[in-house]
């Protein structure tokens, strides 16, 4: 069980900011490439430092990704990035089709994921990218819970050889970790132990995962919370082992629950442990408002989460 610790939120975005600076310093292959909202992602700080090393391409994701594709296939490692929603779909082609298809080695960064970009509503909310990305042969996806994770894993995935999808979310979210966490793509962690049900989450919506579990502590119910930063390849031992020992799953992510985290699970399941399970995401689109006040509407709340988890119980 890794050290967890109360701690002040911190925005993703500005966590990414700073581990691509920190990543520019100590290597210098590394480029950033963003579509005219390095202001908002915070790639430009990583610009301001290294002009010559940044490149903003315009509000033109498709030919942002191409650029990147070029770059990786002369020994750089570029990290492209904009927000979530226009990196899947208006980047989809060159994506799929140079950078998945030919293994190079450009990291994706989707920022402003989920329902985070909250005021500038559905046109800007990102609830499909994991679902187009996970579908992908060669990619791996990695979605990031709060500010030590974001600069682990902008440092692992930077080591890694290959396509990688990082998702990021605008907002702060509570710091979680420490600077003692071991951050491994493809392991999964165990944040809490319980033998009732486990709650197997991605990105920042993991700390109202933590809040749910201590919701069902107080009412005499035990669940395991697990940390599932890597989407795919998905932790497919941890998945069986907490389906042995609880016997009830309910996953929990700012996605739709078609083709991200909880499909990702499902699939797992149906092939080696048929077990109940249940989902919170996404299943319509979202208007404008406070970014709070919608996950709480649409059902991200830790009461919700705790609600789903004793319907799932009941289902054992």
């Amino acid at each position: 069980m890794e050290a967890v610790l109360e701690r002040k939120s911190v925005a993703i975005r500005d966590a990414f900011g700073e581990a691509l600076l920190k990543l520019g310093e100590k290597q210098d292959n590394i480029v950033a490439l963003e579509a005219d909202v390095g202001g908002s992602t915070k790639s430009a700080v990583f610009g301001k430092a290294f002009p010559e090393r940044y490149f903003n391409v315009g509000i033109s994701e498709i030919n942002m990704v191409s650029m990147a594709a070029g770059f990786a296939s002369n020994g750089y490692v570029p990290f492209v990035n904009t927000f979530a929603t226009f990196l899947t779909t208006r980047g989809a082609d060159p994506i799929q089709s140079l950078i998945a298809y030919d293994k190079l080695n450009v990291k994706l960064a989707g920022t402003y994921c989920g329902l985070s970009d909250s005021y500038d509503g559905a046109s800007h909310h990102g609830i499909t990218d994991m679902a187009f990305v996970r579908a992908i042969p060669n990619m791996t996806v990695v979605s990031v819970s709060d500010a030590v994770q974001t600069e682990k894993a902008v440092f692992a995935l930077a080591e890694y050889d290959g396509p990688v999808y990082l998702r990021l979310s605008r907002a702060a979210a509570p710091v979680i970790y420490d600077e003692t966490l071991n951050f491994e793509i493809g392991k999964g962690i165990v944040l809490k132990y319980g033998k009732d049900v486990t709650i197997i989450a991605t990105g920042t919506v993991l700390h109202k995962a933590i809040a749910a579990a201590e919701v069902l502590e107080a009412e005499g119910i035990s669940a395991t919370v697990v940390d599932m930063h890597t989407v795919k390849p998905i932790d497919t031992n941890l998945i069986l082992n907490c389906a042995n020992m609880t016997g009830a799953i309910v996953t929990v992510e700012e996605h739709s629950i078609y083709g991200g985290l909880g499909s990702a699970v499902a699939e797992v399941l149906a092939a080696e442990c048929p077990t109940p399970m249940e989902f919170v995401g996404a299943t319509e689109f979202a208007e404008s408002g406070d970014y709070n006040e919608l996950l709480d509407k649409y059902g991200y709340s830790a009461k919700n989460i705790a609600e789903k988890c004793k319907k799932v119980i009941g289902r054992k």
